[in-house]
């Protein structure tokens, strides 16, 4: 597989440090309020880096996602909402586990928040070795990371050094987007905020000694092999993980460094919690879109490229997926035994063209267009009647290949399951439905169809009977 390392700005080949298994971080979110879909994008790119990995690679995955659930954002609203910090982080923990669960996340092995007591400790161990290696200084109660100390700061952002002011400081989580200057990895908190000491002195984390500090402990030290997040993330918060962690160890932090574009609105804008035009999941699902058909469309533009999203482009990609489905839904009726040499080249070469296509950085568009290019195979084979069971089995087994990594058709499978109107009622009614029809009752029964329509299930007649699916 080749990754482009934004470290390099170069595609490069990537395996594992230490032996089969890949030691990878994420940046998770800051839980004050719910994600967006924006936030999802990223989630959803990396859970198709995470799968790929393991399923096409053959590489044991060690993921390490945090939850920053302290910092000037959480604190304040918090405060806001009149409850503990904890508590009004767990909601938002909560709600993220809900839509990631729906968009078909595979669960990582390991997700701290930075308040759990082992991974503050081992941010205050981080502080100390910054101290006793010269590279900071205390003003005020808190303690500051000197980047004139570290000649390389400003490496994966592409920073002129030169130009960096000097003698001034960051005190927040929030930086302008030219800045780079001195930043607080030992914040001193204000009587009103949640403080800890475990040798650094009265405090609280900064927001970038949180990731550099887990991601040591918990990835078994330096260096680890990928670190992913949003590209709004590459500075300042990326830029200060590798200072914070080169500075204390004296080793490189990271090999490969994995970045997801921005997801914008159709107008070309950002999504921002501080602006407020955001879309969460659940927003998405209120206006009648099934997950499966968000995730198709966060996968169908390459993950370095800003996706433009619209509500047109939901009804697109539910529209392709139905394809999909129909066509899987159609091996059902095959009963011919046998296969058929052609159909077996195109199904061979479709398993090779779409390893290759997430092999060359992830190109998740190639892969869906290799995807469609077999649906249409199969599709002109059934009208042909160029098909058999064993061509079945092998057109079902390279779909399934196909959804361990995009994992497209399990959500839609997932959707499905539970739709607008229970399953036994769906049952009960085709029940009536047929047996209007065979007292010759072709209003009621069209009635019926058409009043399950309304509610989102579409009836389709066959010879093998009367079959079921979402609109």
């Amino acid at each position: 597989m080749r990754l482009y390392n934004t470290l390099t700005r170069s595609e490069e080949p990537f395996a594992p440090l230490r032996g089969q298994q890949v030691r990878m971080y994420t940046c998770g979110l800051t839980v004050y309020a719910r994600g967006h879909i924006g936030n999802f994008r990223t989630f959803v790119c990396l859970d198709v880096l995470r799968r790929a990995l393991k399923h096409l690679e053959g590489y044991d995955v060690r993921q390490v996602m945090n939850y920053t659930d302290v910092d000037d954002r959480t604190i304040k609203e918090s405060q806001k909402a009149g409850r503990p910090l904890r508590e009004y982080t767990d909601q938002y923990i909560a709600a993220y586990l809900e839509d990631a669960a729906t968009l078909g996340l595979e669960t990582v092995e390991e997700t701290p928040r930075a308040t759990d007591e082992a991974n503050l400790r081992a941010m205050t161990e981080m502080v100390q070795a910054l101290e006793k290696n010269g590279h900071t200084y205390r003003s005020d109660g808190s303690i500051y990371f000197k980047i004139s100390t570290l000649p390389k700061y400003g490496q994966l952002a592409r920073l002129d050094h030169e130009g960096i002011k000097p003698g001034a400081r960051i005190d927040t989580d929030k930086y302008d987007k030219e800045d780079a200057r001195d930043f607080v990895l030992w914040k001193a908190t204000t009587p009103d905020e949640p403080t800890w000491d475990f040798g650094a002195g009265p405090g609280r984390p900064g927001w970038h000694i949180e990731c550099s500090a887990m991601a040591l402990r918990l990835l078994d030290g330096a260096p680890i092999d990928i670190h992913a997040g949003g590209v709004d993330l590459v500075f300042p918060h990326h830029e200060n993980e590798i200072a914070q962690a080169e500075g204390a160890t004296g080793e490189p932090f990271c090999r490969f460094w994995v970045h997801v574009e921005h997801l914008l609105l159709g107008e070309g804008e950002k999504m921002s919690k501080s602006v407020g035009n955001i879309f969460t999941v659940q927003d998405v699902l209120a206006k009648g879109f099934r997950a499966s058909a968000l995730r198709y469309v966060l996968l169908a533009v390459h993950y370095r490229k800003q996706l433009r999203f619209t509500w047109a482009s939901l009804a697109q990609a539910d529209e392709a997926l139905t394809r999909v489905m129909d066509c899987l839904a159609r091996l059902d009726a095959v009963t011919r035994p046998g296969a058929h040499d052609d159909l077996t080249a195109k199904v061979a070469s479709a398993r090779k063209g779409f390893a290759e296509m997430m092999a060359a950085d992830l190109n998740t568009p190639g892969a869906l267009g290799v995807m469609f290019e077999l649906v249409r195979a199969v599709n002109a084979a059934i009208d042909a009647g160029q098909i058999g069971t064993d061509d079945v089995a092998a057109i079902r087994d390279v779909f399934d290949y196909f959804d361990q990594v995009l994992g497209v058709i399990s959500v839609r499978r997932a959707d499905d399951a539970a739709p607008p109107v229970p399953v036994d009622e769906i049952e009960r009614v085709i029940g009536e439905r047929k047996a209007a029809r065979s007292r010759r009752d072709f209003a009621e029964a069209d009635r019926i169809r058409d009043e399950l329509a309304k509610r989102g299930i579409v009836l389709e007649d066959s010879a093998q009977g009367t079959r079921w699916k979402r609109k």
